[in-house]
């Protein structure tokens, strides 16, 4: 999972978020969550993603016209969203019951701990 939120932050996802799902599904361990800027954005995450877990990622749907992109990898499934169906589908409110953290951005806390 650190590889596939790495690739979302040097690719400028917004509001990466995982949710522990394996205590309420079998479908996978984690969900790692997170927002793209655009239709194009969206896309270039997911190619992205391909790219760097080449191997790994066992299915995907939607595609660069859709607003929610998934990647099944197994253990963790990642949700690509646009901004309007993140919010429409809420999956932080949905499994609001579980475990859940927001993946900082290494270099923004770098920043933050600057004199």
């Amino acid at each position: 999972m650190t590889l596939a939120s790495q690739c979302l932050q040097d690719h400028l996802a917004k509001d990466l978020v995982v949710i522990e799902v394996g205590p309420q599904t079998v479908i996978a361990d984690h969900f790692l969550i997170a927002t793209a800027t655009s239709g194009t954005h969206l896309a270039a995450l997911a190619d992205a993603l391909s790219e760097q877990l080449k191997g790994f990622v066992h299915h995907q749907e939607g595609d660069r016209h859709s607003s929610w992109i998934l990647l099944d990898c197994g253990d963790v499934v990642i949700h690509l969203f646009l901004e309007e169906a993140r919010s429409f589908y809420a999956l932080e409110r949905l499994w609001g019951d579980l475990a859940m953290w927001k993946v900082e951005d290494p270099s923004a806390e770098a920043v933050k701990t600057l004199p």
